[in-house]
């Protein structure tokens, strides 16, 4: 960061814009950058920081620059951050996810505070018109936004899903079924197989899961959706990646014909 600041500093360099997301940036490189901004030679007008994590003292120290009436910053992102921006790969793009009960169907039932999903009858739920009366199917509370990454482990046979959240609710019609129509995105795993299914068009994946845990990542702005299947050491493995547009607010979901999902 030392490097980059000082070529910032020079008279020679011209840059106007510099995107940094996500390149695990602490308060000691904001610093840097603050100091190269003090520079009468920047001709820095906009800097990307999201997803890094500044600390409160980096963004302090950047905002005083941008407000600076000599500085010609107009525009500084530092959305997403946080100290979990600083680890390794996707992790950095870390969400936390609960379950909606008033979407789960009476086929399954939650726990571990709405973290887990598993196919146990359960009749305790109220009427509710967003509750998926027919499919074994729930729904996150959380919109996904931005870049988001996520885990769950699972047993039996279930579909990890993506979904805008105008799905269909009532009924057998495949409006609601994850995977089935335009509006949702799924990986089907089960010990003997994967496969994954978009509008009902499904593809058969190579192999046998070697694992029970899946990982899952979305980049919002860039129109991605990937799964990948996650090792006991942590390790990822590339399963699929789905490119669309995401038109509409979506969140993450889950399906279980039997067995359980529990997020991570």
């Amino acid at each position: 960061m030392n490097l980059l600041s000082d070529g910032l500093n020079s008279s020679h360099c011209k840059l106007e814009i510099l995107r940094l997301s996500g390149c695990m940036i602490t308060v000691e490189g904001c610093s840097s950058l603050a100091s190269a901004l003090r520079s009468n030679s920047s001709h820095l007008k906009e800097l990307d920081l999201t997803y890094n994590h500044p600390g409160e003292s980096g963004v302090k120290l950047l905002s005083a620059r941008r407000e600076d009436p000599l500085c010609l910053l107009s525009k500084l992102g530092l959305e997403h951050r946080g100290e979990n921006r600083i680890r390794a790969g996707l992790k950095k793009y870390s969400c936390d996810f609960t379950l909606d009960p008033n979407t789960v169907n009476r086929e399954l039932t939650l726990s571990y505070g709405n973290r887990k999903v598993e196919c146990v009858k359960s009749h305790s739920y109220p009427d509710h018109p967003e509750r998926f009366d027919y499919w074994p199917q729930v729904l996150c509370r959380e919109s996904l936004t931005g870049r988001c990454y996520w885990e769950a482990e699972r047993s039996g046979r279930v579909y990890i899903a993506v979904t805008y959240k105008s799905i269909g609710r009532k009924g057998v019609s495949e409006d609601c079924g994850f995977g089935l129509n335009e509006k949702s995105w799924i990986l089907f795993c089960s010990d003997d197989s994967y496969s994954v299914c978009h509008n009902n068009n499904k593809t058969e994946l190579s192999g046998r899961p070697s694992s029970k845990r899946v990982g899952v990542y979305v980049d919002c702005p860039a129109g991605s959706l990937s799964f990948y299947s996650v090792s006991d050491d942590q390790t990822l493995t590339h399963l699929h990646t789905f490119s669309t547009t995401f038109t509409e607010p979506f969140c993450a979901g889950f399906s279980v014909w039997n067995g359980s999902v529990c997020l991570k």
